[in-house]
């Protein structure tokens, strides 16, 4: 299945509690379950005012399903092409040679 960026616009993440994020992921976690296992929930980056998810799904729409379900901003949605890392240098270097 395809993987997902999505940006969520929420003003004052950064500073949300322990007690508030785990609500928020509770949330999330039973809308998933609702959805089937079409749609798993990879992580998350919590800046000061947007979170960053990584999503695994069939396609776009039950991203977006779960964003409505959950009452959670969704303010952008890319479908990654490629990952690279450190070690994507190595295969490079590899077929140069």
């Amino acid at each position: 299945m395809p993987k997902y960026v999505i940006e969520r616009d929420l003003p004052g993440a950064g500073a949300l509690s322990d007690d508030q994020m785990a609500k928020v992921a509770r949330k999330s976690c039973d809308v998933l379950r609702s959805l089937g296992s079409d749609i798993q929930w990879v992580q998350s980056y919590v800046t000061d005012d947007k979170l960053y998810c990584v999503y695994i799904a069939k396609d776009e729409s039950l991203l977006r399903e779960h964003a409505e379900r959950g009452g959670f901003p969704l303010t952008r949605v890319a479908r990654v092409d490629r990952m690279i890392d450190p070690t994507t240098e190595e295969g490079a270097g590899a077929a140069s040679a």
